[in-house]
């Protein structure tokens, strides 16, 4: 047996019934601390340096990122069984 539930909800209203805290004054100034960061930046070597510390995890969160783009990728390549019926 398959059942399948739509919920019609934004984030904000997700996060509220599931109970999480939001976050948005902290993704405010993030972005913003971001956006301000980009100013002066003149090559790709600068750029990749502001990413680098920007990210959570520093070089092994950008790696870890990397490592799950690429498995996404890799599993959109072939079928499902069931859609090859």
């Amino acid at each position: 047996m398959k059942v399948t539930v739509d919920v019609d909800c934004s984030p904000a209203e997700a996060r509220a019934f599931l109970g999480l805290p939001d976050v948005t004054p902290i993704h405010d100034k993030y972005i913003k601390t971001m956006l301000d960061g980009f100013d002066g930046i003149g090559s790709a070597e600068q750029m990749e340096t502001l990413f680098k510390s920007f990210s959570p995890m520093g070089d092994a969160g950008m790696r870890l990122f990397q490592q799950m783009v690429n498995l996404g990728l890799s599993g959109m390549g072939s079928p499902a069984k069931e859609d090859r019926k």
